[in-house]
C-alpha cells in the first residue's frame, strides 16, 4: 500500500510540474500567441479583433498572471488546450488528433516490434554467449550506429526507387481519402513498411546488446545454478528463471520508448513525409504556434508519464522484491 502511495504521489507531483511548465516557458518567451498572429496577418485584423484574440487565446491585459493560470488549469479540465493560429485557429486537440493516430500507429508497432524481437534475440544470444551467435551483437550495432537519415534515404533508393516494392512517401496515396476500407488499409501499410523497417533496424542492436548484456550477467547468479542442478529444462531455465529477471531494466527502457512514441520520429517524418506528431510540432515551432507547441509537449509528456505508471506496475508484477522494499 505504501509502495503505491508514494509512486502515486511521485507521479502527481511530476504531472503538476511539468503542467506548471507548459503553462510558464511559452509566456516566458519573446512574444506571445496574438503578436504572432497579427505579424503573419498585418492590416488584416482589426483593433476589436486584436482583443477578441487576446482573450480567445487566455492573455488579456486585466488578468493577472496568477488568474491566467488558474483558468489554465480549468481549460485543461475541459479538456481545451486552446486554438491554434497556424491551421486557422482550429482547436488544439483537433490539430494533434489528425496526427496523433498515425504517429501512434507506425512509430507504435515499429517500436513494439523492435522490442520483442530485439530482447527474445538477445536473450538467445546472452544464453549461448562465446558461440557464434554473439555475431548478431555487432551486425545489429552497425544498424544503429547508421544515421537515420541516411539509412532511410537508402531504403528508398533500394526498396522504392529501384525495385519499386514500396512507396517513398506519404501516409497513403495521392487523391485517397482517409477510410475504413481494405483497399486503404492495404495503401497504409505499404506506405508504413519502409518507414517501419527503418525504424526497427536503428532500434533493433540496442535491445538486443542490453538484453545480452544483462543474460550474461544474471547466468551467473546462484539462483540459475540451482534451477540447472535441479534438471530443469533448458527452456524453463532460460525462460522462467534467467530471461524473466534479465528483462526488468528493458522495461523501464521500454516504458520510455512507448511514451516518446507519442512524440513522434522527427527524422522519419521528415523523409517519408509521413503527417505524424514529430512534423506537426515543426511546423508549430516554425509558425512560433505556442498553444500547438503546449498542446503536443502537454500531450507527449503526460504519455510518458502513463508508460512509466505502466512500466512501475509491470516491474512490481515480475519482481516483488521492488514491492517489499517499499513496505
Amino acid at each position: 500500500m505504501r509502495f503505491i502511495l508514494r509512486r502515486t504521489a511521485f507521479y502527481l507531483f511530476t504531472a503538476w510540474a511539468a503542467i506548471t511548465i507548459n503553462f510558464f516557458l511559452p509566456r516566458m518567451m519573446k512574444g506571445d500567441p496574438v503578436s504572432a498572429y497579427l505579424q503573419k496577418n498585418q492590416g488584416r485584423i482589426s483593433p476589436e479583433a486584436i482583443d477578441s484574440l487576446r482573450t480567445l487565446f487566455g492573455l488579456d491585459s486585466g488578468k493577472s498572471l496568477l488568474r491566467q493560470y488558474v483558468d489554465y488549469w480549468g481549460l485543461l479540465f475541459s479538456g481545451d488546450l486552446g486554438r491554434s493560429f497556424s491551421k486557422g485557429l482550429a482547436p488544439v486537440t483537433e490539430v494533434i488528433g489528425t496526427a496523433l493516430p498515425w504517429t501512434v500507429g507506425l512509430v507504435g508497432i515499429a517500436t513494439i516490434i523492435s522490442f520483442f524481437l530485439g530482447t527474445s534475440i538477445g536473450a538467445v544470444v546472452g544464453w549461448r554467449r562465446g558461440s557464434r551467435a554473439d555475431l548478431l551483437v555487432p551486425i545489429s550495432t552497425f544498424f544503429s550506429t547508421v544515421p537515420y537519415f541516411w539509412m532511410g534515404l537508402i531504403a528508398i533508393a533500394v526498396f522504392s526507387t529501384t525495385l519499386g516494392w514500396f512507396p517513398a512517401s506519404h501516409a497513403y496515396g495521392k487523391g485517397s481519402a482517409p477510410e475504413l476500407t481494405f483497399d486503404f488499409v492495404g495503401q497504409v501499410i505499404r506506405h508504413g513498411t519502409l518507414p517501419a523497417l527503418t525504424i526497427v533496424l536503428a532500434s533493433l542492436g540496442g535491445w538486443i546488446l542490453g538484453m545480452r548484456n544483462m543474460m550474461v550477467t544474471v547466468l551467473d547468479e546462484d539462483y540459475v545454478t540451482v534451477a540447472e542442478a535441479k534438471g530443469l529444462s533448458r527452456r524453463r531455465v532460460l525462460t522462467t528463471y534467467a530471461a524473466r529477471n534479465a528483462v526488468l531494466p528493458q522495461l523501464s527502457s521500454f516504458a520510455l520508448s512507448l511514451g516518446f512514441i507519442v512524440g513522434g520520429t522527427l527524422v522519419m517524418e521528415l523523409v517519408f513525409s509521413y503527417p505524424g506528431v514529430g512534423k506537426l510540432l515543426l511546423d508549430a515551432t516554425t509558425a512560433k504556434d505556442y498553444p500547438l507547441m503546449q498542446g503536443v509537449f502537454l500531450i507527449v509528456t503526460l504519455t510518458v508519464l502513463v508508460a512509466n505508471i505502466l512500466a512501475d506496475v509491470a516491474y512490481a508484477v515480475l519482481d516483488p522484491r521492488t514491492r517489499q522494499s517499499e513496505a
